[in-house]
This record gives structure tokens, C-alpha cells and sequence, in this order.
């Protein structure tokens, strides 16, 4: 049986997506941003409220104040509870995003829930599917992206810097641009080794 060409589509960029941290300097233009982002407002939402809220910044040196949040949240201790726990070759390519790469992205999309519209312990469950559309769009348009919560650990100054109002808590910082070099595929374990039947420790 063929596949349709859709679903086909979609397959690909699910199997593609992985987190991209370095970024070429080739701009990306307003209509791909807000394709990106119209995907990401299809996500499922409880109630269907809708919380997310986009913050799109492409001032320099905005930018740049973002990249030190999240050097400083890196340095902070993220970085010393990362070494042992990633392979060297993960630990650097994360580190280089923290330290720069990241925010050398010409477009930082600040991602946020409104705890005015939506209880705040649902915002995750209601934001997090549609930063997965967000990337996936991005995968699919031919741009790079990548999940990163770091600054969040610095929510209040991450805030102030966007604007962000009390009720709207900052959640993540996307990145948004072309990948400076090609990505390879994600490594990922064979789905059997992470499926049961029935019951826990059924053999898939």
C-alpha cells in the first residue's frame, strides 16, 4: 500500500527533527516565522484555552542578553550536572550551544503560558505540544530549532527583558534560523525497547 503524500511528509519530519545550535547568518524572513508559529497554535490545549504566547525577538542585542542568561544558567550549575551524564561528543555540541550558538540564531522565539487563561499547573501539558508542533514546522520549512528551557531557571530577568506581564510565566527559548551546517538524523533506540504489552515487561 502507498503512502499519501502527506503523511509521507509528515513521517520525514518527525524522523528528522533533532535540536540544531549553531546557526548560519542567512536571515529568515517574517512569512516562515508565522508559518512556524500558526502550526504551533494547533496543538491540543486543555479546555482548549489556548495559553501559549510567542514572543518574537530578533534584536540584536536582545538577543545577546538572552545568549547571557542562558551562559550564566549554563555555567550556573547546569553544565557540572550535564558532565557524566552526556557522551562528549553531546556535552560539547550543548555546551557551544549554551555558550553562544543558540543565541547567535537571528530569530529567539520567547515562549510563554498565560496563567490568566489556563491553570498554571496545566501549562505545561498545554505549551509543550505546541512547542513540538513549532519544531517540527521548522524541520519541515528547512530551518533549524531547538528545545531550550535553561534561561528559565532565570524566569524573572528573562521576563523583564521580553516584556513579559506577571500572569505570563516564561517557559522556553526556541531558536529559529539555518543550521550552519547540515544535521544528521537523531539517534534514537529501536521503539521495541521502550514498548510493553499488556502489562510492563510484555515482549513488544
Amino acid at each position: 500500500m502507498s503512502t499519501p503524500s502527506g503523511v509521507s511528509d509528515l513521517f520525514d519530519a518527525v524522523r528528522r527533527q533533532r535540536a540544531c545550535r549553531r546557526f548560519s547568518a542567512e536571515p529568515v524572513a517574517d512569512e516562515l516565522v508565522e508559518q512556524v508559529l500558526e502550526a504551533a497554535t494547533f496543538a491540543p490545549s486543555a479546555e482548549n484555552r489556548q495559553p501559549w504566547v510567542f514572543v518574537v525577538v530578533r534584536d540584536a542585542e536582545t538577543r545577546a542578553a538572552i545568549g547571557d542568561l542562558t551562559r550564566r544558567a549554563w555555567r550556573g550549575g547546569a553544565r557540572q550536572h550535564s558532565e557524566g551524564r552526556l557522551e562528549p561528543r553531546l556535552l560539547a555540541d550543548v555546551d557551544a550551544g549554551a555558550e553562544g550558538g543558540v543565541s547567535g540564531a537571528p530569530v529567539l522565539v520567547v515562549v510563554g503560558g498565560d496563567a490568566a487563561i489556563a491553570v498554571e499547573a496545566a501549562l505545561p501539558s498545554s505549551i509543550f505540544p505546541a512547542v513540538q508542533n513549532l519544531l517540527l514546522a521548522a524541520t519541515a520549512l528547512g530551518l533549524g530549532s531547538a528545545l531550550t528551557t535553561l534561561t528559565t531557571g532565570l524566569a524573572h530577568e528573562l521576563a523583564e527583558l521580553v516584556a513579559l506581564p506577571d500572569h505570563v510565566r516564561p517557559m522556553a527559548v526556541i531558536p529559529l534560523g539555518h543550521p550552519a551546517r547540515p544535521l544528521g538524523p537523531p539517534r534514537r533506540e529501536p521503539v521495541t525497547s521502550k514498548t510493553h504489552r499488556e502489562r510492563y515487561g510484555g515482549r513488544w
